[in-house]
């Protein structure tokens, strides 16, 4: 069983109903929804979704025409620190336009030389502070979670060890996410260490989420984990496909 979760994108989901068939794996239709969280961007999973669902595709396609603005400020900013071509050039990266993330910038700058590795491009470029990063408001928490349940989905939380959240601001943040309908937490990310995994663990219990296992895959030598090569849960957590 494998879920695909493109970032605020659904159209690639009939071609992988079709590989998926033919290689005898079930698809769950899902998406990886952008969300501004105060200021603090997040992703949402939503995993089982309608992908014809009206809500979730308007709300979607509202998104996309954001990412395209930011990404075209993106290469304006790298441009200005002396990077020229960056947006042409993660461009080649894309299949679509709409679908530029700062992960096909990343790919350019490394192809261009500018760094050594995706994860060094976001270190030097990509992150609050240095000079490619652009802000940019997305869709609100209740907003993300609503067109999940429109389309008759389940809401995870996604690699939760990746936000820059002190214990309070978690907190607070698994409070508003539980009490707006929130189904789960992804407990197991190769973006959390062994300590993260077991506190995500911990507030799943208190928070009576659902826990979710993620690879975060992008391709072949960009994941540090391979698809179907993530650890079991820990125990005494309700795995979010139990009811699948």
């Amino acid at each position: 069983m494998l879920a695909l979760t493109d970032h605020d994108e659904l159209s690639g989901l009939p071609e992988a109903r079709q590989e998926a068939a033919a290689a005898g794996v079930r698809l769950v239709a899902g998406a990886e929804l952008s969300v501004s969280w105060h200021q603090t961007t997040l992703h949402v999973l939503g995993l089982g979704v309608d992908p014809d669902c009206r809500a979730l595709c308007d709300g979607l396609g509202a998104t996309r025409a954001g990412r395209l603005a930011r990404a075209q400020r993106i290469g304006e900013a790298l441009a200005a620190a002396g990077i020229d071509g960056a947006y042409d050039g993660a461009l080649r990266f894309v299949a679509r336009e709409r679908l530029i993330s700062r992960t096909h910038f990343a790919r350019y700058l490394v192809e261009a030389g500018h760094a050594r590795s995706i994860k060094e491009v976001f270190q030097r470029y990509l992150t609050p502070g240095k000079p490619g990063h652009v802000e940019h408001a997305w869709a609100t928490l209740p907003q993300a979670i609503a067109w999940i349940k429109a389309a008759g989905g389940q809401a995870v939380l996604a690699h939760p060890g990746r936000y820059r959240l002190g214990p309070a601001e978690l907190h607070a943040l698994l409070c508003e996410f539980h009490a707006t309908g929130g189904d789960g937490i992804e407990v197991l990310s190769p973006s959390h260490s062994a300590a993260q995994a077991a506190e995500f663990a911990r507030q799943a219990r208190v928070f009576g989420l659902r826990a979710s296992s993620g690879s975060d895959y992008h391709g072949p030598g960009e994941s540090s984990v391979d698809l179907g090569a993530m650890p079991p849960l820990p125990p005494g957590l309700v795995p979010v496909w139990q009811d699948w």
